[in-house]
């Protein structure tokens, strides 16, 4: 477990900086109290970390289910009896796991999952601009184009630039120069550079700067843009920041239905970042995705059990983990115990680091999911990886990513009806219709997807002409297929085309059903 922990350790700091305002961001947005996404961060980290079987993936709150849970939490009377649908979509996790349901995960298409991840980084850049430049207004962690704070993407950033706090402008861009100083020239002059990450560098800079300038008002950084924990005035007074279920509402349908919410969206989620963390991670690792559902449940009845948000593995953090160098889940399970010893002994000085230092950590993280180059690369590969590709980038950037991503599976369905339309590979055509002999061999699987383009072929033979359909190689027929080959048969005799078919069992002139033909092996030839 320990083999890696060069690798792993410094990858976890980066980690712990990149997870520490994205939980409190993502509780901010979720009305939710702060504490609790620290919770899940934790929980994610520690225990989801320790039963998943990703080596790269990290866990805690995700930006995709804060529209649910700030709904939720209002609709069910109260934080107490929304943690009940927490645990019990936990408990459904797990019978989702249990049923294997972790398969859908291997279907989605390549150009979904690439542009998932190229939405999420455009997207993480364009949010964390007004933070580089002390803005504030909107919490860390709201990725939706329209923001709790009224405002959208693009209107916060001009809005930003009419209220740049000096201060954290100026550490911002010194922390950014820290990291591409010690990404680009720094790490490739030795051990020392590799062990003690840029990110880390930038955050100890940015609190000698918050205490160095405190005093100074022009320089100086308001506490308003600052990382915000809640710190308790001794130990009661911590263990109070925990919340726990009311299991009377357990009979409550809205719960319920809450609790399928949570656990259809969170495994969806899941699933699609372990897709998009196994092309990311240069080892190309395979994740377990039926046991990656059945650690996530187990983590949500754990967090929801003392009042944490809903978990799932989130993208962001797993690519900053991958973009670090962490080799195995230890990355994943220290970036959880440094929130936890965290928040427990140092919550003073972690609300010394600036948000605009932490949004340059970020801005590197996105840049590195959106490099222009994918775009170019996409766009070589055809239309049919183009298209999707782009519309989940924009869903992504214009909507939120739980609608992109199912904007760009629609398409990407649809991109395969066209072409399965348009396409006759399934269809082989000798001679001319001129000549009255035609012969047609079908696929080795011809399914409903093939409707339109075999009726077209059918309705395109001339009338008194010879059809020879051949079957040999053909080991699966919808039924579908079988029932417009009955259909073609009948106005065969009123065209005059002679029907041949062809096939392991014999060959069979003009018969008098197709349905009668295939029936010995259903739907199988």
């Amino acid at each position: 477990m320990f083999k890696y922990i060069k690798n792993d350790l410094p990858a976890s700091i980066v980690v712990f900086f990149v997870a520490l305002p994205l939980c409190l961001g993502i509780a901010l947005a979720s009305g939710a109290p702060l504490f609790s996404g620290l919770i899940a961060g934790i929980v994610g980290g520690i225990l989801v970390g320790a039963l998943s079987g990703s080596k790269i993936g990290v866990s805690g709150p995700a930006a995709g289910l804060a529209a649910i849970v700030l709904t939720a939490i209002g609709s069910l009377g109260g934080y107490e009896n929304f943690l009940v649908a927490v645990v019990l979509g936990g408990i459904i996790q797990l019978i989702f796991g249990l049923l294997k349901a972790g398969i859908i995960g291997y279907y989605f298409p390549s150009s979904v999952i690439k542009g998932m991840l190229t939405g999420i980084g455009i997207i993480i850049i364009l949010k964390q601009i007004p933070h580089f430049f002390g803005y504030d207004a909107d919490p860390e962690g709201d990725f939706a184009f329209f923001q709790i704070d009224g405002e959208n993407t693009f209107s916060e950033i001009f809005k930003s630039f009419n209220n740049i706090s000096l201060g954290a402008t100026i550490i911002g861009f010194i922390g950014l120069a820290i990291l591409l100083l010690w990404s680009n020239i720094l790490s490739k002059k030795g051990k020392f550079f590799q062990l003690v990450q840029g990110p880390l560098v930038a955050v100890i800079a940015g609190i000698v700067y918050y205490i160095v300038t405190a005093s100074n008002e022009t320089f100086g950084i308001d506490t308003s843009h600052m990382v915000s924990v809640p710190v308790p005035d001794n130990f009661d007074s911590f263990i109070g920041q925990f919340s726990f279920p009311n299991f009377a509402e357990i009979t409550n349908p809205d719960v319920w239905i809450v609790a399928f919410t949570i656990a259809l969206v969170a495994s969806l989620e899941t699933l699609l970042c372990v897709e998009a963390t196994d092309k990311l991670d240069p080892h190309k690792n395979v994740t377990p995705t039926n046991r990656e559902l059945l650690a996530q449940g187990a983590g949500n009845i754990v967090s929801g059990m003392i009042g944490g948000l809903p978990v799932t593995q989130v993208i962001v953090r797993s690519s900053a983990n991958i973009q670090s160098g962490g080799r195995s889940k230890m990355s994943a399970i220290i970036h959880g115990f440094l929130l936890l010893i965290s928040v427990i002994l140092i919550p003073t000085l972690l609300n010394k680091i600036p948000l605009s230092v932490l949004a340059a950590i970020l801005l590197i993280v996105g840049y590195k999911l959106a490099k222009p180059a994918l775009f170019k690369k996409m766009y070589d590969l055809g239309w049919k990886q183009f298209i999707p590709f782009t519309v989940t980038v924009l869903g992504i950037v214009f909507i939120d990513l739980l609608y992109g991503i199912g904007l760009g599976l629609l398409v990407g369905i649809i991109v395969i009806l066209i072409k399965s339309f348009q396409n006759s590979h399934f269809l082989h055509k000798e001679g001319e219709a001129n000549d009255g002999k035609i012969k047609m061999t079908l696929a080795e699987e011809v399914t409903f997807f093939n409707k339109g383009a075999i009726l077209k072929e059918l309705d395109k033979l001339p009338e008194n002409s010879y059809l020879e359909l051949d079957v040999t190689k053909t080991r699966y027929l919808d039924h579908d297929i079988i029932e417009i080959l009955e259909d073609f048969a009948f106005k065969a005799k009123e065209r005059n085309i002679a029907i041949k078919i062809i096939s392991e069992r014999g060959t069979v002139e003009n018969p008098p059903s197709f349905i009668e033909f295939f029936k010995l092996r259903p739907q199988t030839v």
